[in-house]
Order: structure tokens, then C-alpha cells, then sequence
């Protein structure tokens, strides 16, 4: 499994909102299709109204996104996070 960022917009209501989004996901089509569930999921989104704009794979030390910390806690140093070292 690998660490993925999606960058775009999706429908909300009449206008369109920016989104970023980290999933965990094994490859480029999965992390597509979980990006895809998210927003159909949480804001009742179809599909067709989801456009991503870049999908990229990223090293889980840069995601603050709770599941993916949570999936990555027992192979990687999350104490170094950029995240945590730009708060102190």
C-alpha cells in the first residue's frame, strides 16, 4: 500500500469547492476509486461532479490525514513530520 495525494475540485451545491485529499491505496486506480467514494460518501457527490486534477504518490510522512498515519504508524517516524516540526 502506498500514501497518494488528489488534488481538485467537486460539486457543492452551485458552486465548486477545492479539495485535498490523502489516501492510503495500492495503486494509482485504487486511490482514484477511494477519492471517489469519499466525496460520494460524505457529501453525496456523483462521480461526474468529482474532477481531479493531479493524483500523485507522496512519502506518508507528509500526510496529516489521520488514516494514513494510522495505516503507516509501525513502519514510519511520524514524530519528524514536517506537519509537527512547522508548529514548534
Amino acid at each position: 500500500m502506498k500514501a497518494y495525494r488528489a488534488i481538485g475540485t467537486f460539486r457543492n451545491g452551485r458552486t465548486n469547492q477545492n479539495f485535498t485529499l490523502d489516501v492510503v491505496a495500492a495503486d494509482k486506480q485504487d486511490a482514484e476509486h477511494r477519492v471517489f467514494s469519499n466525496f460520494g460518501s460524505r457529501h453525496g457527490a456523483s462521480r461526474r461532479f468529482v474532477n481531479i486534477d493531479s493524483l500523485s504518490e507522496i512519502k506518508p510522512t507528509e500526510s496529516t490525514e489521520p488514516k494514513v498515519i494510522s495505516h503507516f504508524r509501525d513502519t514510519h517516524d511520524f514524530s519528524a513530520s514536517p506537519a509537527k516540526a512547522e508548529e514548534e
